[in-house]
C-alpha cells in the first residue's frame, strides 16, 4: 500500500499574506497542494501563482547538480561538478581574495526576498559573511523608503491588526493593488464593503483593485505627498481635525497646520497632482467624516525621489483626524515589526569588523563597474535574488556581470538570467524541501514550515551550504554547527524590546517600542508544529496607537520631527517632486515626455514564476499601456510592437491603447526574465539607480521615457 501523509507548509514569497498551505505527499512525492482552511487570516485560498507551486517544485528545468562555467559569461554553458569541488573552489577563491591587498571587503553577498523565511532569508548566511568580513549589503530595493517615512512619523511601521479592517467604513488603497498583492486583506475589505464601507483607490494606473473599487482617483506619479498635504489643508480649514488627539498624542500639530494652510491649497495641489479640486475636496471631506477610516499604504508610491517623504506625509493623516483611536482605523504599511524575532542572535552583527563598508544593492551597477569607494568587487555570492533581471540600470549591471575578473556564485533553483553569468551555480531547495519559520508583513500569525519531501536531486538549502562553506573556511564550529530547528527555537526568544533594524546596514541595534516583547509569550516551536499558525500574543481588536504610545523618541506621533531638525533637514512633511518630473524638468521631458511605471505582472512575483510555462502563457508577453491621447500623435495602434527608451536604454513591448492610465503616463508590467523578452532585456534597461530621499531606496517609478513604433 502507498504511504500518504499531509504536511503543513508556508508560502515563502515576498507577499504580505504569508499563506499557510497543506501538501499531500504520496510515496515521497508531493501530489496535491491546497490552502490551509485552519489559518484564520489566509482562510484556505491561494493566489494563482502559488496554486501552481508544485509545477515549480517538479519543473523539468530545476537545477539538479553543482555546475562550473565552461563558456563565456552570459552564454549559459556549464558542466557538472561535485559539491565537494564546488565548495573547495568557492572557499579557495574567498581565501585568496580575503588574503590579498583588497581584503575580504572585495567580496559582496547579494540577496533579497527570494524567501521570507527567518532561517533561509537571514541567518547563517549573514553570520558567514559577517565572520568573513565581506562588504555589507544595504537591502534597499523594495521597502526602505516607506519604512523610513513611517519611522520618522510613528517610530515604527504604520500598523494595525489587519483583521480589524472588517470594521473599517472608509478604506483608501493608496498606491496599493490590494486585490492582487494582498488578496486576503482585499477579501476582508470586500466583506467590510458589504457592511457599508466605501473603497477608494489612489493610483496613476487603473489596476485590478482600482477597477473593483467604488472610486478610482488617478494621480500623477510621484505626487502623493502633495495630495496628502492638500487633504490636511482641507481638514484643518473645515475643522475636521481631532484636536484632542493632536494635543494628547502628537508633536507639531500647530506647525503642520501653519504650513499646509499657507502652502498646500486645493488649487496648487490640483496643479501638482492632476486631480480636480472638486475630487480633492470630496476625498478630504469623506476621509474626515466617515469612521473608522483606514489607509492601506503600499510600497509602489515610494519608488521616486520623494518616496520617503510621501509615506511620512500620508502617515500623518490618521493622527490629524484621530483615526488611530478605533479598530479598523489608522494606516497599514506592514506588520513585520510586530514580531520580536531575535535577529541579533540569528545574524550576529557583532561579528562585523569595524569600518566595514556598505554597498547599496540598488546601485549594483556602480559597484560592479568600480564606481564606488573602497576595493573593487572581485567576488559576488548571489542567493534569494536575480539581480540581472531585477536591478535598475540593467545594461550596466549586465556589463558588470560579464567581467572575466569577477568570480560569481549563484545558489538557485533555476538557471536564471543571473545564473547565466555565474562561474559556479549551486542547486537550491524549494520551500517543500527544507524547514523554516515565518512571521508576516500582512497579518499577525507565526508559522513553522515543515519539509514535505526530501531535497530533489542534489539540491541543498541556504543554511546547509553556509555550514559547508564555514567548515571549509575553518570558521568557529559553534557559530555554524547548529540545526535549523535550534536556530528557530532561539529566535523565538523575545529580544527584550531591543530590535535589530534590518534596513540599517551598519547593523547597530536600535532601541524601540516595537516589537512588543510579549508577542511570543506562549509560543514555541513544539506548539507551532502541533497547532499550526498561532497569533501573536496581542489583544483582540488591537489598535496600537489608540492612546499614543508611538515608537518615536517623544513617544508621540511626530508631525514635527526634532530628529530631522537636528540633522538640518525639514522637520515637517513637505512635497518633494520626482527627480524626473515633467513639471520640474522640462528640459528632460522635451526628449522623454512620458512617466513610466512598472508594477508587477499579476502572474509573477517580481522575477519569480516567470519560467513557469502556464503562468507565462497567461501573462502572454511584455506590454505597454498608453493613453489614446499619447498613442495618436505617435501613430501607435493597439497591438503594435513599440520601443520604449531613454538615455539609459530601451526595451520592446506590445502596445495596449486604453484609458487605464492618465495622459502622460505609460505602464509596463514587470519583471520579465531577459530571455523571455523580445529583445533580450526588460523594462529595467530604462530605470535609474538614483536613490530616494529617505531610506536610500530604489526609484523605479521615477523614470521618463519616449515611445515609438518599432
Amino acid at each position: 500500500m502507498s504511504a500518504t501523509k499531509t504536511v503543513r507548509v508556508v508560502c515563502p514569497h515576498d507577499c504580505p499574506d504569508t499563506c499557510s498551505m497543506v501538501v499531500t505527499v504520496q510515496d515521497g512525492r508531493a501530489v496535491k497542494l491546497r490552502g490551509d482552511k485552519d489559518h484564520p487570516f489566509t482562510d484556505g485560498f491561494l493566489c494563482q501563482k502559488v496554486t501552481r507551486y508544485l509545477e515549480r517544485v517538479y519543473h523539468p528545468e530545476r537545477l539538479k547538480y553543482p555546475l562550473l562555467r565552461t563558456g563565456s559569461k552570459g552564454a549559459g554553458q556549464f558542466r557538472r561538478i561535485s559539491w565537494d569541488e564546488a565548495i573547495e573552489r568557492i572557499a579557495e577563491k574567498f581565501r585568496e581574495i580575503a588574503n590579498s591587498h583588497d581584503g575580504p571587503q572585495a567580496i559582496l553577498p547579494f540577496s533579497y526576498a527570494g524567501t521570507m523565511g527567518k532561517l533561509h532569508g537571514s541567518s547563517l548566511d549573514r553570520r558567514f559573511f559577517h565572520r568573513l568580513g565581506a562588504s555589507l549589503l544595504d537591502r534597499t530595493i523594495c521597502a526602505t523608503a516607506g519604512a523610513a517615512g513611517c519611522d520618522i512619523t510613528l517610530g515604527t511601521r504604520a500598523v494595525i491588526d489587519p483583521a480589524t479592517v472588517i470594521d473599517s467604513r472608509y478604506i483608501i488603497n493608496w498606491g496599493s493593488n490590494t486585490s492582487v498583492t494582498n488578496m486576503h486583506l482585499w477579501a476582508i475589505m470586500h466583506r467590510a464593503r458589504k457592511s457599508g464601507a466605501k473603497i477608494i483607490t489612489i493610483d496613476p494606473y487603473q489596476c485590478k483593485t482600482a477597477r473593483k473599487s467604488d472610486w478610482w482617483i488617478p494621480i500623477r506619479p510621484g505626487t502623493d505627498a502633495a495630495l496628502a498635504l492638500g487633504m490636511m489643508h482641507i481638514l484643518f480649514r473645515d475643522h475636521l481635525q481631532d484636536d484632542d488627539y493632536l494635543a494628547r498624542y502628537c508633536l507639531g500639530g500647530d506647525e503642520l497646520r501653519e504650513r499646509v494652510m499657507k502652502e498646500y491649497g486645493p488649487h496648487r495641489v490640483a496643479d501638482i497632482t492632476g486631480i480636480p479640486v472638486v475630487d480633492i475636496e470630496k476625498l478630504a471631506h469623506e476621509y474626515g467624516t466617515i469612521r473608522p477610516a483606514l489607509i492601506r499604504v503600499n510600497y509602489g508610491l515610494q519608488r521616486h525621489a520623494g518616496g520617503g517623504m510621501a509615506v511620512r506625509a500620508i502617515t500623518c493623516l490618521p493622527a490629524i483626524i484621530g483615526a488611530w483611536r478605533q479598530p479598523g482605523g489608522g494606516a497599514l504599511l506592514s506588520t513585520s515589526k510586530m514580531y520580536p524575532f531575535d535577529t541579533n542572535y540569528l545574524e550576529r552583527p557583532d561579528l562585523i569588523p569595524p569600518g566595514t563598508r556598505t554597498i547599496n544593492m540598488t546601485q549594483l551597477a556602480e559597484a560592479l563597474l568600480g564606481e564606488m569607494p573602497g576595493p573593487p568587487v572581485r567576488a559576488m555570492y548571489v542567493y534569494n535574488s536575480n539581480p540581472a533581471a531585477i536591478c535598475p540600470d540593467q545594461n550596466r549591471v549586465l556589463q558588470g556581470l560579464k567581467r572575466e575578473d569577477l568570480f560569481t556564485v549563484v545558489h538557485e533553483q533555476f538557471q536564471t538570467d543571473t545564473a547565466d553569468y555565474a562561474d559556479i551555480v549551486l542547486p537550491a531547495t524549494t520551500q517543500m524541501e527544507h524547514f523554516d519559520i515565518h512571521g508576516s508583513y500582512g497579518h499577525l500569525y507565526v508559522q513553522a514550515n515543515e519539509p514535505a519531501i526530501a531535497p530533489l536531486h542534489e539540491a541543498k538549502c541556504n543554511t546547509d551550504v553556509f555550514r559547508l562553506l564555514a567548515k571549509k573556511m575553518g570558521f568557529e564550529p559553534e557559530l555554524f554547527e547548529i540545526s535549523d530547528e535550534q536556530l528557530a527555537e532561539e529566535c523565538l526568544q523575545a529580544a527584550c524590546g531591543i530590535a535589530f533594524d534590518e534596513s540599517n546596514a551598519s547593523a547597530r541595534p536600535q532601541a524601540t517600542v516595537y516589537p512588543p516583547p510579549t508577542g511570543f509569550v506562549g509560543i514555541d516551536l513544539d506548539r507551532l508544529k502541533r497547532d499550526g499558525p498561532i497569533r501573536l500574543n496581542l489583544p483582540e481588536h488591537y489598535a496600537p496607537f489608540a492612546e499614543g504610545n508611538f515608537g518615536t523618541p517623544s513617544g508621540k506621533c511626530e508631525l514635527y520631527s526634532p530628529t530631522l531638525a537636528r540633522q538640518g533637514r525639514d522637520p515637517l512633511p513637505n512635497y518633494t517632486p520626482p527627480r524626473e518630473d515633467p513639471q520640474t524638468r522640462p528640459d528632460l521631458a522635451a526628449r522623454f515626455p512620458l512617466q513610466m511605471l512598472s508594477p508587477p505582472v499579476p502572474e509573477f512575483l517580481n522575477s519569480t514564476f516567470v519560467n513557469i510555462d502556464s503562468l507565462r502563457q497567461q501573462a502572454r508577453e511584455p506590454t505597454l499601456e498608453i493613453h489614446p491621447s499619447d498613442a495618436k500623435p505617435r501613430s501607435i495602434a493597439d497591438g503594435q510592437w513599440v520601443r520604449i527608451f531613454n538615455d539609459r536604454g530601451s526595451f520592446k513591448a506590445r502596445a495596449m491603447v486604453a484609458e487605464t492610465v492618465k495622459p502622460g503616463v505609460v505602464i509596463t508590467q514587470s519583471i520579465w526574465w531577459n530571455r523571455y523578452s523580445p529583445d533580450g532585456v526588460n523594462c529595467n534597461a530604462t530605470t535609474s539607480t538614483a536613490l530616494t530621499d529617505f531610506g536610500a531606496a530604489a526609484t523605479f517609478f521615477d523614470n521618463l521615457v519616449e515611445v515609438e513604433v518599432v
